[in-house]
């Protein structure tokens, strides 16, 4: 047991990271810490893709592109659990391929709209 601000907590919630961390300070549910995080990240994210000027999209789907082959790498990861491993495998393995499809469509998207952009540039003759 550690003690924290009077309180006793288990180390289980410790162990957990920050969200345990908080959780045990203030009794925030960790979910509904990540949660919030997760939902700032929309708003942010969402402020940061429209204020993008139409002169750095190419570079900017570039990068995009680059990350979404990190993500592509963890799916097929969480695709390649062994199902002995318990009943949560199954879930990893259900999201690792959603997470695969989707970051591969969204590579191959981003091949196409930069070539479309770049094709835009190029003299007609």
């Amino acid at each position: 047991m550690i003690q924290l601000a009077q309180a006793t907590v288990p180390n289980e919630a410790v162990v957990d990271g920050v969200a345990g961390a908080v959780h045990a300070a203030t009794g925030i549910d960790p979910f509904v810490f990540r949660f919030a995080i997760f939902v700032l990240a929309i708003f942010v994210g969402y402020y940061v893709v429209w204020s993008v000027t139409p002169a750095l999209h190419t570079p900017l789907m570039a990068v995009t592109n680059a990350i979404s082959s990190v993500i592509v790498v963890g799916a097929l990861l969480a695709v390649g659990v062994d199902l002995a491993a318990g009943e949560g495998a199954i879930w990893s393995r259900a999201l690792g391929f959603g997470a695969l499809v989707l970051a591969s469509v969204n590579i191959f998207g981003g091949f196409l709209v930069t070539q479309r952009m770049l094709a835009m540039y190029k003299k007609k003759g």
